[in-house]
């Protein structure tokens, strides 16, 4: 973590009426982004920095407005200063989904059940303002798994019948995420907050990192908060949290394929990703979590709507990388 202040960090806070408020730095993600802790007297706010050129805190403004104005729990925006890559906001506190069900493991069911209430409730507005979630976002998605996963194996595959696979699997349901609900991309336990972990059925939940949201089909952050990559999910939990989905949102006879469907997509997406940060951007930690997302992965290979793609992971995937759930670059 980086414990220097940004240049202009002093700046904008005077600007923004907290002039000689105490500034904590917090852990990173991912991401070029840095987060501070904003305290005066009573008061507190979270400050993002997103400094151009690699990164852009427009999204994440335009879609934290979005839903707010739409009636969904995003932080609330104080301040902003776009083109030095400053925004001040609410501050959600500290009860992150995933660390708060690590000390309180039996309220899990309640608290995914109010996880998957939020989405129910995003997917009944219309659709934002945003770009959808198109075939050639899906592909360059996936590709990620051969172009970064692939070579950090060592292995020669055939790359253009894995695209042509995954058109193929993915073709059906374009239509059917029309005209589509808000997708948030990231939904899971780590970027879920707990505003009040003792209410009645979970309590009342924050959203954060959402600036990639898109227009696409409602399985996907049901995948994502389901098939979580850093936070085991029970097969149980995830077929529990579906049927809770399923009775309330009439979801028609493809749900499941196209939750599987999304569910290899996204998967293969985060292998890939995963592989990426280690290679170019120095972040071998991730790589941890390889196994869990390559379980997940082969379930959703074994549906039938993933026949083509599953095809071609028996075709060019060895063997012991399956056995070992992905996991030999650790």
């Amino acid at each position: 973590m980086t414990n220097d202040r940004p240049e202009g960090l002093d700046r904008f806070l005077q600007q923004a009426g907290w002039n000689g408020a105490a500034v904590e730095p917090l852990a990173g993600d991912a991401s070029f982004r840095r987060y501070f802790r904003i305290r005066d007297g009573e008061r507190g706010a979270m400050l993002m920095y997103a400094p151009p050129p690699e990164e852009d805190p427009g999204p994440f403004l335009d879609v934290a407005h979005w839903l707010t104005e739409h009636g969904h729990r995003a932080p609330a925006v104080h301040a902003e200063l776009r083109d030095e890559g400053y925004v001040l906001l609410e501050d959600f506190g500290d009860d992150r989904m995933r660390d708060w069900l690590d000390d309180h493991p039996d309220a899990e069911l309640e608290t995914y059940r109010a996880a998957i209430d939020a989405l129910v409730k995003l997917h009944a507005s219309e659709p934002g303002p945003f770009a959808p979630y198109d075939m050639p976002t899906y592909a360059r998605e996936t590709a990620l798994f051969t172009e970064w996963y692939c070579p950090a194996m060592g292995l020669s595959v055939d790359e253009e019948g894995y695209h042509a696979a995954w058109r193929e699997v993915l073709a059906p349901l374009l239509d059917r995420q029309k005209p589509g609900v808000t997708v948030l991309r990231d939904y899971h336990a780590e970027n879920i907050m707990l505003l009040d972990p003792h209410g009645d059925q979970g309590g009342e939940q924050g959203l954060i990192d959402f600036q990639d949201a898109l227009v696409g089909h409602p399985a996907y952050d049901l995948v994502s908060l389901l098939q979580d990559a850093r936070r085991e999910v029970s097969p149980e939990l995830e077929r529990a949290m579906l049927d809770h989905y399923r009775s309330r949102v009439d979801t028609g006879p493809d749900f499941s394929a196209d939750y599987a469907r999304l569910g290899a997509q996204r998967n293969a997406k985060i292998v890939g990703i995963f592989a990426r940060l280690w290679k170019r951007d120095g972040k071998p930690r991730y790589l941890a979590f390889i196994p869990r997302v390559w379980e997940a992965l082969e379930r959703d290979l074994a549906h039938p709507a993933l026949a083509p793609v599953a095809r071609w992971f028996n075709d060019n995937i060895p063997q012991q990388i399956r056995d070992t759930r992905g996991g030999e670059l650790m």
